[in-house]
């Protein structure tokens, strides 16, 4: 898989996918299902290390529940 550059907003949405999936208790597996997306693809952007579209997010922030702008919203 090809590298690509470190970013701060990826690792945003990396710890917040985490958070918001463990909340819920709920696997990798368990949210790729979820969101009709695949596990691997979800291990590597909740490793900040794949690009992930805004479709994508819509998908996820869809299956958790919540807003997806929340996904890329930084600690205060």
């Amino acid at each position: 898989m090809k590298r690509t550059p470190k970013s701060e907003l990826r690792d945003v949405l990396a710890r917040n996918l985490r958070m918001f999936r463990a909340e819920r208790g709920w696997s990798q597996e368990r949210l790729a299902l979820e969101s009709g997306l695949n596990r691997t693809y979800l291990s590597a952007v909740e490793r900040s290390e794949q690009n992930i579209s805004i479709d994508n997010i819509a998908r996820l922030a869809a299956a958790l529940g919540i807003e997806a702008w929340t996904l890329l919203k930084a600690a205060a």
